[in-house]
């Protein structure tokens, strides 16, 4: 075997005049441009351990000639050794093992990265590598001749040799070097990189899913392919059969008029093998360009840019290409044709020249002038001797073309003209192919001994050995029934599902719901029948290979299952496509000729088949992936176990097929044949990618163009994707694939993946007739609201097809506008013939904003809103979003190679893209996902804007609202707080007026808190973009409470103020009392010390006396009036009302609530020209109206009752005044909705009468209270036994201080209770927002757990009232839930109060403490003791210390008794009230100032709570003047809210929801002549219009259960049935309680 390295091509590059680049607009390389040496220091890791010691060896020839130019190198072995040394450099320079630790991988980029993004400035060295597959990747065959940056200290150094120069000399020795060279600064520039040695490097360390990319690419840049590679790491020649795999040529035969489109593996061809004997000054890769396409070097050769004398890898490689005819008579051969190239001296590659003279049908050699006797000759003889055709190229002989013999040629190339040479090798071939000649196919290279072919690789052959079995499954079935026999799910089955799935989303007939109840049914059905199909043993292999825990080998098992569906296919496809092309044809030439006739409908008709047959014979990898995703969907949808014996993992396949879209493998987004989103399976895979990947933020870039405009080939130009491109398999539906953006750009722009977003055409052929414009409009709607940015694809500048595209794009982005996502677009014209000419772009860019601002205005017809042109729509800049492509390919395909100018657009429309996407912040995974149901749910009804549900946004705004309820309750919570505190400040006449600046002061800390915990959240959140449209709302309504709760404060706390002045003297009368009695007791005490052992004859002195003391105290004041309410209220009545009406009433007066029928307390309004018979009856809803007035009514008597403060200064007329006002003018101001009546005065005095009534027995409560309070019989007969145990004290010698230290504890016993209810009521109502699952989130949260209380206790009444008064039943459940918290054996309640005393208890000994620390440091008295004793308390408790103050306690001299004394009496009463508060029944509730129930009603019933004015349902918004439409998640059914099908007595079961998906009509009233369509309810009426109701299915079953369940109980409410029209669907009745309460968990 031959030295796997021998001589180049181009080693006597010096000895040619010709050194300049051969391509077209490439810049040349500068000769100063120079290469950095670098040093490797890193070994790779999982490359051959040896890859650095190469240990070449010796093949079998001498080699006798000095290689690349290495001066002063004769033996062998140093050649070899510096070799290795120059590959050893090569590998440094290029910094493979810095950057690179293991073998070079396809993921690694195809990522979005810095060197992606470059233009064609010159690049470091260290980044050529990667620049270099970038570019190819980008089918850019300017990847061959990348600029290399100079080093700075190179440029120095050229500029100082340049100023050494500049002194006068001999022009002859400077111009032909005759005296010695200075060599210095030559030998210290290092060569520059070969550019072949750039690409076989690469291809080196490659691994083969990259080598297979790289040669695709290298293909379509109509480049030659490696077919023979020594290796010079392992010594071994390769054969990469693997990499051409994926390479299809398509060619037209002359001589039988065929067109063919083949995988290159399969072609059957003439090969011409090219190569060398010796050193030859022809370039041979140079003629074989010239023969294939003289525009294009197929091959690299000497003359080429960027050739240098320093190539290493090329020598013994062996290259192919195909020349592929396109049919033209231009064609420089009739046939498809493969020319090998070997490069180097054939002599030193046995190998490689056996097995090409092998295969080869004609062979061409380069000879120079050779003797008789010289070795070459002998293999020149053999040749000669073959039967093979021989073309000998004479290097030194400057003859024509002479014909030696049949099949023998020689032809000179000495100083002849390279045309003629082309010609006449061309002649010579082409008649050696005119004779019958051995063919050539790749596949049989593999079949030689002596080298290694790469699909001998056991990742490979496993995956090939299951994908050839499953195509031996296919064998022997007809092409169009095989998708119907191995993937059953995706035929008939999904395609009916889909058809179900529409009409469910469109209903028709009376009764909805039950035509929705049937859809769904029968959808089940279908899906039981997908679940039941056997999974087929096709698929089982499938799915068997792609669970490999292998990925190498599932890697190579799924192109080889793509590779070999495609060799099967293909051929049937062709002939098939050939068929319909030519139908396609009859049919247009028909409708040219205006040809109406049956001939027609015939053709049309079989067209139609023939396009059934080809979509069903379209058989792909997608097709097996569509198949997994219905398995899956069957499986989840059916519970139960009707595929028991499924032979798959059928949960674990999203993450499957996850891990597939990660590695490269594009999802599909939308079956294309189904036109259809398969929702479930699609958003079960995005799951499973978050899972891997995390919620990962993307960028999504989508497409939308006429079909066949390179939307799929721009793609994947610009990313490096594998979209299918070929004119037989156009992209069907939509396919979205993730492209990783690189750790180092992601800094730049803030996402870390673009997901591409790949759509088939609109207007597709491949619909013969199918494809509708309402296809187009949801197929543009579709991924226009998906994109973050949507490029158009427009080919050419036809006007009509500019016009169709342009209509469809505007009226998706109007409609992206109308339900508030904000898209981007760019429109680019692809197929522009001089994109050069700025004028001539300038004139298409004015027509294109002409023509879109045309469409706008069409497009805003069709929509109904106002739009004048397309920058209302989206925002659009002609000059900057507009960009053109050049033609594709650099002349006429098939070997035409893609235009340089086409790349370069495509990288500046991707630095573009991008820079637009640095400005977005993309959407997350989970964004995305959402995003495609929310579009998806409303295209599939008709009014996509109607019908789009924002799902992102709304959980953003829930979520919001919940922190809404956080910041709320902590400001609520603060200012309780401190009313708690002001509070007893004032009680402790220590505060007598309440400023608002104080008590902003008092919240300031809890405010700025609050602040910034917004500003966290506004500005830190993941969707900061979409709540920025809410942070002004929010804002100002936290400024607004604030100043609610600061003035609500300001006004209660001034109010307890008012009670305490109005009631100063009385307090004054009432210490003035204690402090006589005080004084009597210790006079007493001291004149019966004596008596002090005789405890009963004291007790009976004292009572004695006491009743004496009492009496004279009170003499000079007035009884307590007695109070008659009853009287008071028939007074103001009579005075606001006839008299005789009030007696009448108030005689036989009954309950107003009890009524039935109000029909008794109106008087219709009669219209003229009526009969007035006509209003004998009062409708429903006018019935409905007047009890919710009186509900009404009654819900302010509450409210103004609470308002008064009679238990703290005594009942008022005034009070009973003001309520028969209050229900004067409510009635007044009730407005009938529909029927016109006016009320009877009856009706204003019985409900008067009832208002007054409650408040009357409430305030009488109240008064008596205050009474207890302040009657001093009452409250001096309560002191009595405080005054006995001061004067029992006195009796038995205690001091003073003893005395009134038990005194002052005695009387801290009740105020201490009381502080510690006031405490414990706040803190408790934060521990129940902690603790109850009801109230730990907001209104919806609570509402949730009511729903699941009523349906547990199943009282129908209970839901009648959480039906008609929401509010009522919120506040009552609140109440009741509060109730069982404290008093119903929760322990913690309890624990909290003890604790609270504890504090309290500590409060007291702390301020007895303090008073006695400053009395006795400032030598102060008794009353000083006590005034700051209660200073010390005034905002812990209500003490007051008053009646001790005087005289009364002048003789207490010892301070620190009195603080023992008190802190001794104190613990006995401590003890006492735990002991009153042993068990949570002992709790009072009465005793609570602010109920803690109170405190949680007020926030959470601070909120919207309009009702849906066809169900009911409560809007969710937590802010009663929320921005935006009310809005409720679920609605119920319209029966429940007593609606009935006008004209009969059936209930209707409709869902609000589905109903405004129908075409049906509603009347607003009973008696409304007028019907309003559901789809247009909003013009019903104001309380229609500011409601949001998007259709949806009524996927909760809660209210299905309520209806069934309860049934004959709303029956025989409303007097009516579900019958008829309103029958209940089946299906509602198999839902249990259970499944109505757990489906509460799951929707809401």
């Amino acid at each position: 075997m031959g030295s796997p390295f021998s001589k180049a091509d181009n080693k006597n590059n010096t000895k040619t005049s010709s050194a300049h680049c051969q391509e077209s607009g490439l810049r040349k390389r500068k000769s100063n441009e120079s290469f950095q040496e670098t040093n490797i220091k890193k070994q790779r890791s999982d490359f051959a351990p040896d890859s650095i010691q190469f240990q070449m060896k010796p093949g079998n020839s001498k080699k006798k000639d000095n290689e690349h130019g290495v001066v002063g190198l004769d033996q062998y072995e140093d050649k070899e050794s510096c070799k290795r040394k120059n590959i050893h450099q090569l590998v440094g320079r290029l910094n493979l093992l810095g950057k690179f630790h293991s073998k070079l991988k396809s993921n690694t980029f195809l990522q979005v990265s810095a060197p992606s993004l470059q233009r064609h400035e010159p690049c470091e060295e260290s980044n050529l590598v990667q620049t270099y597959i970038q570019r190819l990747l980008m089918t850019d065959y300017r990847a061959r001749y990348i600029p290399v940056k100079e080093k700075p200290s190179e440029v120095f150094n050229s500029q100082r040799t340049m100023a050494l120069d500049t002194g006068k000399t001999d022009a002859f020795e400077k111009i032909f070097k005759r005296s010695a060279p200075e060599q210095t600064n030559e030998q210290s520039r290092s060569q520059p990189i070969h550019p072949m040695d750039i690409q076989m490097i690469v291809y080196l360390y490659a691994d083969n899913f990259l080598r297979q990319l790289m040669v695709t690419k290298l293909s379509q840049c109509q480049y030659a392919l490696p077919l023979l590679v020594p290796n010079p790491f392992t010594q071994e020649i390769e054969f990469p059969l693997w990499t051409f795999r994926q390479i299809k040529k398509s060619w037209k035969s002359h001589k039988r008029n065929i067109s063919k489109n083949q995988t290159i593996q399969q072609a059957e061809t003439p090969m011409i093998a090219f190569f060398r004997f010796s050193e030859v000054s022809a370039s041979k890769s140079e003629l074989m360009n010239n023969l294939i396409n003289e525009r294009h070097n197929t091959f690299f050769h000497r003359h080429c840019c960027g050739s240098s004398k320093s190539r290493l890898l090329m020598d013994g490689v062996v290259e192919i290409a195909w020349y592929c005819p396109s049919g033209d008579k231009n064609d420089k051969f009739p046939d498809c044709v493969a020319f090998c190239n070997l490069h180097g001296d054939a002599q030193a590659n046995e190998t490689q020249l056996k097995i090409l003279t092998k295969d080869s049908s004609i062979n061409v050699v380069l000879l120079p002038y050779l003797d008789k006797s010289d070795k070459i000759m002998a293999m020149v003889e053999k040749l000669y001797s073959s039967t093979k055709p021989l073309i000998c190229l004479l290097t030194e002989d400057d003859s024509g073309v002479s014909k030696l013999q049949e099949g023998k040629y020689t032809i000179g190339l000495k100083q002849r003209n390279k045309s003629d040479i082309s010609e006449d090798v061309r002649r010579a071939i082409k008649d050696c192919l005119s004779k019958k000649l051995s063919v050539f196919k790749l596949t049989n290279i593999g079949k030689h001994t002596g080298i290694k072919v790469d699909e001998n690789d056991d990742d490979c052959r496993g995956g090939k050995d299951t994908a050839e079995w499953m195509i031996r499954l296919l064998e022997g079935k007809e092409l169009f029934k095989i998708k119907e026999t191995f993937l059953p799910c995706q035929g008939k089955l999904w395609h009916d599902w889909c058809l179900k799935n529409k009409e469910l989303h469109r209903p028709q007939g009376d009764n909805i719901e039950m035509h929705n109840s049937q859809k769904q049914t029968e959808m089940h059905k279908i899906r039981e029948q997908q679940k039941a199909s056997s999974v087929s043993n096709f698929m089982t292999l499938f799915t068997d290979k792609i669970y490999s825990r292998n990925v190498d080998e599932k890697m190579y098992f799924l192109k080889w299952l793509g590779i070999l569906l495609d060799e099967y296919t293909s051929e049937d496809l062709s002939i098939l496509h050939h068929k319909y092309d030519e139908k396609w044809s009859k049919v247009l030439d028909l409708k040219k000729k205006h040809n109406k006739s049956e001939h027609l409908a015939v053709e049309q008709s079989q067209l139609e088949m023939l396009s059934e047959k080809l979509n069903a014979a379209t058989f792909g990898l997608e097709h097996i992936l569509r198949e997994i995703g219905q398995i899956y969907e069957s499986d989840v949808c059916v519970k139960k176990n009707t595929g028991s014996g499924c032979k798959i993992d059928v949960r674990s396949l999203p993450r499957i097929v996850a891990e597939l879209m990660i590695s490269g493998y594009p999802l599909e987004l939308m079956d294309g044949d189904a036109a259809h989103v398969p929702l479930i399976w699609v958003q079960a895979v995005l799951e499973e990618l978050i899972k891997i990947l995390g919620d990962q933020r993307v960028f999504v870039l989508s497409v939308l163009g006429i079909q066949s405009t390179g939307k799929s080939t721009m793609l994947n130009a610009m990313f490096g994707l594998q979209f299918a491109v070929s004119a037989g398999r156009c992209t069907r539906g939509a396919f979205m694939q993730l492209v990783k953006v690189s750790e180092e750009l992601r800094k730049e722009i803030h996402f870390d993946y673009i997901l591409v977003v790949d759509t088939e055409g609109l207007r597709a052929l491949e619909l013969a007739g199918r494809s509708t414009r309402n296809h187009d409009n949801e197929m543009a709607t579709f991924v226009v609201g998906l994109g973050n940015m949507t490029l158009i694809n427009i080919f050419g500048e036809n006007p009509a097809e500019m016009q169709d595209i342009l209509q469809i794009v505007v009226q998706a982005f109007l409609r992206m506008k109308k339900v508030r996502l904000n898209p981007s677009c760019m429109f680019v014209h692809q197929n522009v013939g001089d994109i050069t000419a700025g004028e001539k772009n300038m004139v298409g860019k004015r027509r294109l904003q002409e023509k879109l601002d045309e469409m706008t205005q069409l497009a805003a017809k069709e929509e109904v809103c106002d739009a004048e042109c397309f920058s209302d729509v989206i925002k659009f800049d002609i000059k900057t979003d507009v960009r053109y492509f050049a033609q594709l390919w650099e002349g006429s395909p098939p070997m035409a190679p893609p235009n340089p100018c086409y790349s370069e657009n495509v990288q500046e429309l991707k630095s573009t893209i991008l820079s637009h996407a640095s400005r977005c912040s993309g959407v997350t995974l989970t964004q995305f996902r959402d995003r495609i149901g929310d579009l998806w749910n409303a295209l599939l009804n008709e009014n996509f804007v109607f019908s789009f549900k924002n799902t992102l946004e709304i959980v953003t705004y829930r979520k919001l609202e919940e922190e809404y309820a956080k910041w709320t309750w902590s400001l609520r919570s603060a200012m309780l707080e401190i009313e708690d505190k002001l509070h007893n400040r004032i009680n402790n006449r220590q505060l007598h007026k309440v400023e608002i600046r104080e008590l902003e002061e008092e919240m300031a800390k809890t405010l700025e808190e609050v602040k910034s915990s917004m500003k966290h959240y506004f500005e830190e959140h993941k969707e900061k973009e979409m709540l920025i449209q809410w942070r002004l709302k929010f804002q100002e309504k936290i400024k607004h409470l604030h100043g609610e709760l600061v003035r609500d404060a300001k006004r209660k706390l001034e109010n307890i103020i008012y009670q305490k002045e109005a009631l100063t003297k009385l307090d004054g009368e009432k210490t003035l009392h204690e402090r006589k009695l005080l004084e009597k007791s210790k006079e007493l005490a001291f004149s019966l010390k004596h008596m002090a052992h005789d405890e009963n004859e004291l007790r009976r002195l004292f009572e004695s006396v006491w009743e004496k003391w009492v009496s004279e105290l009170t003499a000079d004041v007035p009884p307590f009036k007695e109070i008659n309410i009853e009287n008071d209220v028939i007074t103001i009545l009579n005075e606001m009302h006839e008299g005789t009406l009030v007696r009448s009433r108030f005689s036989k007066f009954e309950n107003i609530f009890q009524v039935s029928d109000f029909i008794i307390y109106v008087n219709p309004i009669k219209k003229s020209g009526r009969n007035p018979n006509v209003t004998s009856l009062l409708p429903q809803e006018e019935q409905e109206s007047i009890k919710q007035l009186m509900h009404n009514v009654l819900r302010q008597t509450e409210n103004r009752v609470k308002s008064k403060s009679v238990a703290k200064i005594g009942y008022n007329s005034s009070y009973i005044q003001e309520i028969a006002q209050l229900v004067k003018d409510s009635v007044g101001g009730h407005k009938c909705m529909y029927t016109k009546y006016e009320f009877k005065k009856e009706f204003i005095v019985d409900l008067t009468l009832y208002m007054c009534q409650q408040a009357g027995m409430r305030f009488a409560e109240l008064h008596q209270v205050f009474r207890e309070a302040n009657d001093p019989w009452i409250y001096l007969e309560k002191k009595k036994p405080e005054y006995y145990s001061v004067f029992q004290g006195f009796c038995k010698g205690a001091t003073s201080a003893a005395v009134f230290g038990a005194l002052i504890c005695s009387e801290l016993k009740k105020p201490i209770l009381q502080s510690v209810y006031n405490k414990t009521a706040n803190d408790l109502a934060g521990e129940m927002r902690t603790n109850i699952p009801a109230f730990k989130g907001n209104r919806s949260n609570l509402e949730k757990h009511i729903l699941k209380a009523l349906a547990e206790e199943e009282d129908f009444y209970k839901f009648i009232e959480y039906i008609n008064y929401p509010r009522d039943h919120f506040e009552d459940f609140i109440q009741r839930e509060v109730k069982a918290y404290i008093t119903e054996g929760n322990s913690s309640s309890l624990v909290m109060i003890k604790g609270n005393i504890r504090h309290k208890e500590q409060c007291v000994i702390t301020a007895a403490e303090t008073a006695t620390a400053e009395v006795l440091s400032k030598g102060g008295d008794a009353n000083l003791w006590l005034e700051i004793f209660s200073d010390c308390l005034k905002d812990k408790l209500e003490y007051s210390k008053e009646h001790l103050t005087g005289n009364c306690c002048q003789d207490i001299t010892d301070f620190e008794l009195l603080e023992k004394v008190v802190k001794k009496e104190l613990h006995p009463i401590i003890a006492e009230l735990n002991r009153t508060l042993t068990k949570t029944s002992d709790i009072e509730m009465k005793m609570f100032r602010e109920q803690p129930d109170e405190v949680l009603i007020e926030h959470f019933c601070q909120c919207c709570w309009e009702q849906c004015p066809f169900c009911k349902a409560i809007c969710i918004n937590t802010m009663e003047d929320h921005p935006g439409d009310h809005i409720v998640p679920f609605h119920r059914n319209c029966g429940m809210n007593g609606m009935f099908y006008k004209g009969t007595t059936n209930l209707s079961v409709s869902f609000c929801t589905s109903a405004v998906a129908s075409d049906r009509h509603f009347y607003p009233s009973t008696n409304a002549d007028r019907k309003i369509p559901w789809k247009f309810y909003k013009t019903a009426g104001p309380k229609y219009a500011n409601w949001s109701i998007t259709p949806d299915f009524s996927e909760l079953p809660y209210w299905k259960w309520f209806v069934c369940r309860f049934q004959s109980d709303l029956e025989k409410y409303y007097h009516k049935t579900f019958k008829g029209s309103g029958e209940i669907p089946h299906a509602w009745r198999s839902y249990t309680k259970e499944d109505a309460i757990e489906s509460l968990d799951k929707y809401l």
